[in-house]
């Protein structure tokens, strides 16, 4: 079985990495990269901390807006996808790269399947949600993390394909946290201590793109008064010059960092404020509490524990639920031991 791929931005690198090790074993697997994330901190340190081979095929697209970025990658993506022989295409999670994969592979045509299918935020403004729904619907197999997920397919009249598998970022989880905590230093070259500081992420465009919303929320980390870690994507820090977001010395940009020095950050932060799914996720793993820096999220059953809560953008709710944030009572088992990697591998060749 052959078996094409495709990623772009850290968090594909982050779930395609347990994926790829399962298909090396005994198939013949190709990788893809888009280019979508393209500098160092934000590509190739995770190609060396979770040992994912060198690609195939890169694209090298780089910025842009999201038309001019998804089209660049359907030109990329089409005659190498022509020329692939795959059995199947995989696209993972719901960026510009997942849907030009998906499209320029059924376009080919090649069958489609989607790594953390059926998750939605129901927020259609949403590019991220855009790309969800659109690949949903393109895909032959749908892999879900969840019961929810699930649930959400059956409600659009997507029933056939559809497998509940596990979460193959926390398969990653599991698998790097012990490493993290025991190489990473990260803490210290900050000079900070565990349980003192807070670690705050934005990127989204709803947030980044919206200078209104970008402000607020840095009025509420700077109203916590307590130290904040913000590493920031290179698009987020634009953004912020450009609006002209005040930052106080106890909110620290710093620049990207690696995977294992972002758990080790995660794990030993106070509390966890974030617009990013799988930060929000990993924090739920880590036994760390989250306030999320959005109106909705697609990880809707993290909320119903109570673990993690949604504070949007509004100052003075940032400040109050981060300081009364607490650590969920009981931390979920990571999905390194059941393995949702060999479960997909097993599925993908099961339908060739």
């Amino acid at each position: 079985m052959r078996v094409v791929s495709i990623v772009g931005a850290r968090p594909q690198f982050i779930k395609a990495a347990p994926l790829l090790r399962a298909l090396a074993q005994e198939h013949d697997s190709v990788l893809i990269h888009t280019g979508q994330h393209y500098d160092a901190a934000m590509s190739d340190v995770f190609f060396d901390e979770l040992a994912i081979p060198a690609p195939t095929h890169c694209l090298g697209v780089g910025s842009g807006s999201h038309g001019r970025q998804t089209a660049a990658m359907l030109m990329g993506l089409e005659p190498v996808l022509r020329a692939s022989g795959a059995d199947w295409v995989v696209v993972f999670g719901d960026t510009n790269t997942t849907l030009a994969g998906a499209l320029a592979a059924a376009k080919c045509p090649l069958r489609v399947a989607h790594a953390e299918a059926g998750l939605r935020s129901y927020n259609r403004r949403m590019p991220e949600e855009q790309n969800r729904v659109v690949v949903d619907h393109l895909s032959t197999l749908l892999f879900c993390p969840s019961e929810l997920a699930v649930r959400n397919l059956e409600r659009e009249g997507i029933t056939q394909g559809v497998h509940q598998v596990g979460d193959l970022m926390a398969e990653s989880c599991g698998d790097a946290i012990g490493r993290a905590r025991q190489i990473s230093t990260v803490v210290e070259r900050l000079g900070l201590a565990p349980g003192t500081y807070l670690l705050a992420t934005v990127h989204r465009a709803e947030n980044t793109d919206d200078p209104v919303r970008l402000r607020r929320i840095f009025e509420g980390l700077q109203a916590i008064g307590e130290n904040v870690i913000v590493p920031v994507h290179p698009r987020t820090r634009l953004a912020i010059e450009a609006s002209g977001v005040p930052t106080a010395s106890h909110v620290r940009l710093i620049d990207p960092i690696g995977y294992l020095d972002m758990l080790k950050l995660q794990s030993d932060a106070r509390v966890v404020l974030t617009d990013s799914g799988g930060v929000q996720r990993e924090a739920y793993w880590l036994g760390v509490p989250c306030v999320i820096l959005r109106d909705e999220t697609e990880w809707g059953e993290i909320i119903s524990t109570g673990a993690n809560v949604l504070a949007g953008v509004d100052p003075a709710r940032i400040v109050r639920l981060t300081r009364m944030a607490a650590a969920p009572a009981i931390t979920p088992a990571l999905e390194s031991h059941s393995r949702p990697s060999a479960r997909i591998a097993q599925l993908l060749y099961e339908d060739i």
